[in-house]
């Protein structure tokens, strides 16, 4: 399903009050986390609140969802039968946190299905988070098991960090560690250049995602108070070709909707573009030159991308 998915609000599930709020906030989708923000002792109530919480909140503005704790854990099975059972038709999507290899979402796909089968509840899609090395090693396998409920995969940068033991604590941004430098001018000094430690994952994640149909959502910047590095952080996002960021706190939810709503004049070009090429065809022409620069038909595809994501942004305003 093509949802719209330019913020996505992370709530712990053992705070009821967060989770009131969540329903307005106006991210573009709500996950109420049952897994890493919710301590142990905490997880059977986390859980219960967010039955009470689907069941009794008005989430019609919103996608919502679940993050069920690891297949790993004793936690898991009850995450899913629990909330599914008594308010599945409420959810939207579970959130599967770890992936490594395929056959872990399609554990989850099997439980569902037996479950929507014995509730008669409508299917329930699946989201994954990568953040292992082991996911990451099997991205495109994992992007192309369950076609029929698998919708996005999430970077999970923090987790991911420590499996692959990068030496950083920081959860996403940049790393001044992570540097590079250049040869010497004539004074001697040497300029630094930063470098993205992550672009290799991200760039990994973002072609699976697009050769699989699914929806690529980078997860969370953990400076809060770090306006600009957030958006430094979202604009690369959407460059390389996210369709959108988590927030962890609601002030990240106008920052992310901003950057991933297409800017209005990147718009108007698209449609010049498509516009242009449309009175080529008509013409007999496979390239034409527009504003002084060569579009053709790679062109059409790549305006109507942003043309496509403007109106769907329109449409779910209206």
């Amino acid at each position: 399903m093509n949802r719209l998915h330019r913020s996505e609000l992370a709530v712990p599930g053992s705070n009821p009050r967060m989770i009131e709020k969540a329903p307005k906030a106006g991210a573009d989708c709500v996950f109420i986390d049952l897994e890493d923000a919710v301590a142990p002792d905490d997880k059977a109530t986390a859980r219960k609140n967010a039955i009470e919480a689907l069941n009794e909140l008005d989430w019609s503005n919103t996608t919502v969802s679940i993050r069920i704790n690891g297949l790993d854990t004793h936690y898991c099975y009850r995450d899913i039968v629990d909330v599914v059972e008594q308010a599945g038709d409420k959810l939207d999507s579970i959130l599967v946190p770890k992936v490594g290899k395929p056959s872990e979402l399609e554990f989850v796909a099997l439980l569902l299905s037996q479950i929507e089968a014995a509730r008669g509840l409508q299917p329930i899609s699946l989201t994954a988070l990568i953040e292992t090395a082991m996911g990451m090693a099997n991205v495109e396998a994992i992007a192309q098991s369950c076609p029929d409920r698998l919708e996005a995969l999430h970077f999970g940068v923090a987790d991911y960090a420590a499996s692959t033991h990068a030496r950083t604590t920081n959860m996403g941004g940049a790393n001044p560690a992570y540097t590079l430098l250049a040869h010497p001018n004539e004074e001697g000094h040497r300029e630094v250049h930063w470098g993205d430690q992550w672009h290799f994952a991200m760039s990994r994640l973002v072609v699976a995602c697009r050769a699989y149909g699914l929806r690529p959502i980078d997860g969370p910047f953990g400076d809060i108070q770090d306006t600009e590095g957030f958006l430094s952080v979202a604009h690369s996002d959407a460059a390389l070709g996210f369709e959108g960021k988590w927030a962890i706190h609601p002030s990240q939810i106008e920052l992310a909707n901003e950057v991933f709503t297409p800017p209005a004049d990147d718009v108007q070009i698209a449609r010049q573009i498509l516009n242009a090429m449309k009175q080529a065809a008509a013409e007999g022409k496979g390239a034409v030159s527009l504003n002084g620069k060569m579009i053709d038909a790679a062109s059409i595809r790549q305006a109507q991308v942003l043309v496509d994501k403007a109106d769907q942004i329109a449409a779910n305003a209206a």
